[in-house]
């Protein structure tokens, strides 16, 4: 059973930093892709961040580019979201998502199988 669970949300003041975490268990996940999706209540989930376990390509929404960085740390089997520079309009419920895709990397949530809880991530002006 493929379970993923995210940590490092919390409230900070606009220009600051977070890391976000997403711990991935329960099966190898080389030929996969781990992707960062955000969500505000009232609005669909949004694509952030994705990177392939494999080799670590990655792909960033155009709002978060420069800004936030995706890696992953495969002894760890830890995929982690690096989050500076923070606006009030980065507020929203980060989730961690997986895929099993061996040339793709997809930035639409349907084609996503396995998410986790969510975190929230508050950023104050």
């Amino acid at each position: 059973q493929v379970q993923l669970v995210e940590s490092g949300g919390g409230l900070v003041q606009a220009g600051g930093s977070l890391r976000l975490s997403c711990a991935a268990s329960g099966r190898t996940f080389s030929t996969y892709v781990m992707a960062w999706f955000r969500q505000v209540p009232g609005k669909e989930r949004e694509f952030v961040a994705v990177t392939r376990w494999s080799e670590g390509s990655t792909y960033y929404a155009d709002s978060v580019k420069g800004r936030f960085t995706i890696s992953r740390d495969n002894a760890k089997n830890t995929v982690y979201l690096q989050m500076n520079s923070l606006k009030p309009e980065d507020t929203a419920i980060y989730y961690c998502a997986a895929a099993r895709r061996l040339a793709t990397m997809p930035i639409t949530p349907s084609e996503y199988t396995y998410w986790g809880q969510g975190t929230q991530v508050t950023v104050s002006s």
